[in-house]
């Protein structure tokens, strides 16, 4: 995993779309400042070249006519000095006199006022000398010099050169000195803009804050308050973050706007739906009742009885539809929970054993520990908890179908219940939304006489697995499901009976 990891930030790091901002920032400004040094590096170097240049050509000059004696004769004997016993002229100086192609005095100037002799390949370097008196570069054997070569009027030629090795150590130390300093300057500013673009990207690190809480909340349901605001010091419109935490801010007024109109109407439907409820359990309790009063008093004709029979089926129906819709009103407003002691590996024999009954044809297995398993729960709540799976199961698998139900306890400290089929499973498309209130998927799964789930399932209403979900949730624990052809499975995870 951390191979893998190390890998992934590897491959992040080539893809500069994927970098920070204040990454970029830094590095793009580094990027400048380092192009900025080398253009000054270049230019100061290529200056102080130029001027040092023509420093050693005007010292090339002086040195040239003090080795220059206008009283030798031509092609003759010596008059006046040597050129080589020129005086003021500095350590390494090169002086030599060509005479009829032949180099015959030549040497460099030791610091002992001695001369060093040239070697036959510094006597050819300046024979191909050409005679125009322009400085040029030469590399001798002792070292780098800058030398001219003049044709006197005696028909002679005169070379001198000074050594470039000053220039050259100038130089170096220039470009020396100036990669210190550049490298100390853009260690400090790269210090420096780390700090000051960390602090100018606080407020847009604060943003993100905001909006990671908001988007943590459960905005999906119930009620909502909606108070994470980005503070006013990152809010204000006339700098550019300070707009984007304005927009923020009223973008957030109008989701919890939009989330109050929601609970309000939420809680208006929730109300009448339980006053409606309410209100129609009176006739419908009448309605059966006097069913059966016409039952038992009145003759009637087959059809009659059928009709009859039909009446007093629909209103059991109804009837048991608004106690589901009342349920659920209760648990939507929280209403508290008359808990005990609940022991559900009893509880699941108990369903178990009804549901044989009701239908034998199933086969109705059991896979339970060996101790009880205790929760803190309202124990009839959860036995309809119970019911509604196994009904569930029962309505929606063929007669043959096998449905097992299992306690055991989690390696998380949790209690869980589970009712699997080796039925059809349900359809792909509509797992997710299997908990939906009045949400239905009857033809995809097959009843016991082998005819559409519609057909088998008239008597259900879409509620049974809502109140399911609402139940469990309201004892601090969750359901799933998960399903694929041959195998359906619905788990129920309760936290366990606390001894303390």
């Amino acid at each position: 995993m951390a191979l893998q990891q190390a890998a992934s930030q590897r491959r992040s790091w080539l893809k500069p779309n994927t970098w920070h901002l204040r990454t970029r920032l830094i590095l793009l400004a580094m990027t400048l400042l380092i192009s900025i040094c080398g253009a000054v590096g270049v230019v100061s170097y290529a200056s102080m070249d130029a001027f040092l240049t023509r420093q050693l050509d005007d010292q090339l000059s002086q040195a040239a006519e003090r080795s220059n004696d206008p009283g030798r004769p031509p092609m003759g004997g010596f008059k006046g000095r040597d050129p080589l016993d020129a005086r003021g002229q500095s350590v390494g100086t090169l002086n030599a006199r060509i005479l009829n192609g032949q180099v015959n005095s030549a040497g460099f100037l030791a610091s002992d006022t001695t001369r060093s002799p040239l070697s036959a390949e510094d006597k050819q370097a300046l024979l191909a000398l050409a005679t125009d008196a322009q400085p040029v570069d030469r590399s001798l054997s002792n070292g780098d010099y800058r030398m001219t070569a003049a044709k006197t009027d005696f028909g002679d030629v005169l070379v001198t050169g000074l050594p470039l090795a000053g220039k050259e150590s100038t130089l170096a130390s220039l470009v020396w000195t100036f990669v210190f300093v550049s490298l100390g300057g853009l260690l400090l500013i790269g210090l420096t803009g780390t700090v000051l673009i960390r602090r100018t990207m606080k407020p847009l690190e604060q943003l993100s804050e905001v909006a990671t809480r908001v988007s943590q909340l459960p905005l999906d349901a119930g009620e909502v308050a909606l108070a994470v605001r980005v503070p006013p010091s990152n809010s204000n419109p006339g700098t550019e973050v300070g707009r984007v935490g304005h927009a923020l801010n009223l973008m957030l007024d109008n989701v919890a706007n939009a989330l109050q109109a929601r609970q309000k109407s939420e809680t208006k439907v929730r109300q009448f739906v339980a006053d409606a409820s309410h209100e129609l359990r009176t006739p419908l309790t009448a309605i059966r009742g006097y069913t059966e009063l016409m039952r038992m008093t009145e003759n009637f004709t087959p059809d009659g009885e059928k009709s009859l029979a039909r009446v007093q089926s629909q209103s059991e129906r109804m009837t048991a539809l608004v106690e589901d819709l009342l349920l659920l009103a209760r648990l939507d407003e929280g209403q508290p929970l008359k808990l005990s002691e609940v022991d559900l590996t009893q509880l699941v024999i108990e369903g178990v054993s009804d549901e044989k009954v009701m239908a034998p044809g199933h086969n109705w297995r059991l896979e339970l520990p060996e101790e009880p398993v205790v929760v803190n729960g309202d124990a009839s709540q959860l036995r309809q908890v119970l019911m509604n799976l196994l009904s569930n199961a029962r309505k929606h698998t063929p007669a043959g179908t096998t449905v097992v139900t299992g306690v055991r306890t989690s390696s998380q400290g949790a209690a869980v219940v589970t009712v699997s089929d080796d039925g059809g499973g349900i359809p792909a498309e509509f797992v997710d939304h299997v908990f939906s209130r009045f949400a239905r998927a009857d033809a995809a799964r097959k009843g016991a006489s082998g005819q559409s789930g519609a057909a088998v399932a008239e008597g259900t209403s879409g509620l049974g697995l809502s109140i399911v979900e609402s139940i469990v949730e309201a004892h601090g624990g969750r359901v799933t499901v998960t399903s694929q052809p041959g195998r359906t499975q619905f788990a129920l995870h309760l936290p366990l009976h606390s001894l303390s």
